[in-house]
């Protein structure tokens, strides 16, 4: 598996970051991830959906250590390469692009 297009879009909440959408192989596309400030630095959280007791259950995860640390890697760098370029210039929403790259969604 890999993640041939991630695209991020910077917030300027109190915690939220940005929103992350990535596309893995080309093919399957994963909207509504979160970039979080917490604690310890900006995290990941998985899309999620509120169940009717008021929790929060995630609509789609990785389901080990390794492949969440991969996915996090991913989104939070580019994120920061994302929050480097717009110091640069005007905002606007990044797409790291991979080997399919480009197709709209």
């Amino acid at each position: 598996m890999e993640i041939t297009e991630i695209r991020i879009t910077l917030r300027n909440d109190d915690k939220l970051r940005a929103f992350a959408s990535i596309t893995l192989d080309g093919q399957f596309v994963i909207r509504g991830l979160k970039i979080i400030e917490g604690s310890n630095g900006v995290f990941v959280a998985m899309p999620s959906r509120q169940r009717k007791d008021g929790s929060y259950q995630d609509v789609a995860h990785p389901i080990n250590r390794e492949t969440r640390e991969w996915l996090e890697a991913e989104v939070i760098g580019a994120y920061k390469d994302e929050v480097r370029r717009a110091e640069q210039g005007p905002a606007q929403p990044y797409a790291r692009e991979g080997v399919s790259g480009g197709e709209d969604y």
